[in-house]
């Protein structure tokens, strides 16, 4: 399994077993339906969706067979990831970059190492030291199944950390 990060269980709210995840995970609309898996904390416990809504910033979720605050409490804190295998979208998603190798039209750049999330826009990390925005005027072509990344290089466009 290829477990992604989607957010952070930061409380519960009333008494019926609902939590509170704080996510800015891009795809909320494919990952929180009723009947999707989760997968909490460190051991990646199972807990299936059972309802589902949006309260100030905060994703509301019940699972399945969690009836009352108690059942829940002990998640509080706790990291929420899903299965890559269990979306079903064709879009792409940051931790599919990493590890992808990054071309430009001189050849090999290296590999994804990170991607930084920043406010204007993320960022691809080569190798731990390259920075690239990734955004379509910098990447030309993302081929996951061919495992690289195609770049157009400009004058000042890698910096080094």
């Amino acid at each position: 399994m290829k477990y992604i990060y989607v957010g952070k269980i930061v409380g519960t709210h009333a008494l019926k077993g609902e939590v509170r995840i704080l996510s800015d995970f891009e795809y909320k609309k494919d990952t929180f339906k009723i009947g999707m898996p989760l997968y909490i904390g460190k051991e990646h416990k199972k807990v299936v969706i059972n309802s589902y809504r949006v309260h100030k910033n905060y994703d509301m979720v019940t699972f399945i067979g969690f009836e009352k605050i108690e059942d829940v409490l002990p998640y509080k804190g706790q990291r929420v990831y899903i299965n890559r295998d269990d979306m079903k979208t064709d879009s792409i998603f940051f931790e599919d970059l990493i590890g992808l190798s990054v071309y430009d039209e001189e050849g090999l750049l290296g590999t994804v190492t990170a991607i930084e999330k920043t406010k204007a826009h993320p960022i691809l990390v080569i190798d731990h030291k390259h920075r690239i925005p990734y955004i379509p005027p910098f990447i030309n072509a993302v081929e996951v199944d061919k495992k690289r990344i195609l770049i157009h290089n400009m004058e000042g466009l890698i910096y080094e950390n």
